[in-house]
């Protein structure tokens, strides 16, 4: 049995999603005639409240098409120094878009709306233009940390006055709105000007993320899509999944909240174990002793069949997800007991 808990991402289809799949409605969706295609993406832009929304084959690809559509090369882009699409994409606000990043000392991720009005450029030529506010939530390196939908709101009205776009890459907004439950999606459609939303995280599907926003705005993404090499044939056997997945794998996602809790609480306890970030939703960062070899660490839990990812500087993550199961979840808590204790 392999455990592996170095992302959400390394989730299978289950045998029913499967099913579901097979039995997609499909046709060449470049023609826009994917049946499949265009009901997950009617049924994800209602649900924002948006006009429009796009299928994508990858999130990364999903953000990479907003920031496009919301800059021009030179540009400048406020965003967290822990950002994914600084961090994890490649360089690709600047391969692709030709844009920058004014990178913000946020707290796990998140910042607050003083410090975006206070990195906004001047006016002056030899700036670059800020055009484009970014956040994440939940934020990844944050821990899957929650933000607080006051303070969006305050970086929105600051948007607003400074004719600034506002992304959100979404990619866990499923696990955002598991813990604030007083939030619903319509309220994040009526902030954003866009917004990314990964399938293939939290909600097990194989393949797929949208984009949704506002029909200025979108109407020219299916051209960029095309310009990334995202354009897809009979996409529906893809879309077929997001659907299931919207109706079977969102409530279930506070099963995984859960175990991340008591798993942070069975590393707590664990004299080699500095500290372990507050934990929110399926994410669980932690930090070892400085005497502590990480690539140790992470060797004896691989030999116990259990897989987990390295950070760097002696932080590890685990993420929960839909193929963890009950079982799994007792063994790797005792085996941290009977390993590291």
């Amino acid at each position: 049995m392999i455990i592996d808990l170095r992302s959400d991402t390394v989730t299978k289809p289950s045998k029913a999603m499967l099913a579901v799949m097979m039995e997609a409605q499909v046709g060449d969706d470049v023609f826009r005639e994917d049946e499949t295609v265009n009901q997950l993406e009617t049924r994800i832009a209602k649900m924002f409240g948006k006009p429009s929304a796009l299928f994508f084959p990858s999130g990364t690809m999903a953000n990479q098409t907003a920031i496009k559509l919301h800059t021009n090369p030179g540009d400048q882009v406020i965003c967290d120094k822990f950002a994914h699409i600084y961090n994890y994409e490649s360089g690709g606000v600047a391969f692709n878009s030709g844009v920058s990043c004014k990178l913000l000392d946020g707290h796990r991720g998140m910042f607050t709306a003083e410090q975006v009005k206070e990195a906004i450029n001047p006016e002056a030529y030899y700036y670059s233009p800020t055009r484009l506010v970014e956040i994440e939530n939940t934020a990844n390196r944050g821990g899957g940390s929650c933000w607080d939908f006051n303070e969006i709101l305050k970086i929105r009205e600051v948007c607003d006055t400074n004719n600034l776009g506002f992304h959100l890459d979404g990619a866990r907004i499923w696990n955002a709105l598991a813990v604030h439950k007083e939030e619903t999606l319509e309220q994040y459609g009526n902030v954003f000007d866009t917004i990314s939303v990964c399938l293939s995280k939290g909600l097990g599907c194989p393949v797929g993320s949208l984009l949704v926003g506002d029909a200025d705005i979108m109407k020219n993404a299916i051209r960029i899509r095309k310009v990334f090499g995202g354009n897809m044939r009979q996409a529906g056997y893809l879309a077929a999944a997001g659907l299931y997945a919207l109706d079977n794998h969102v409530e279930r996602l506070v099963e995984d909240h859960k175990r991340a809790k008591e798993l942070g609480e069975a590393l707590s306890k664990l004299s080699i174990i500095k500290a372990v970030e507050p934990i929110e939703t399926n994410i669980v960062i932690f930090e070892l002793n400085k005497d502590v070899d990480e690539n140790e660490f992470i060797k004896k839990l691989k030999t116990n069949n259990i897989h987990i990812i390295g950070m760097g500087t002696n932080k590890l993550r685990i993420v929960t997800h839909l193929d963890y199961t009950d079982a799994m979840h007792e063994y790797v808590i005792k085996t941290f007991k009977t390993i590291f204790s």
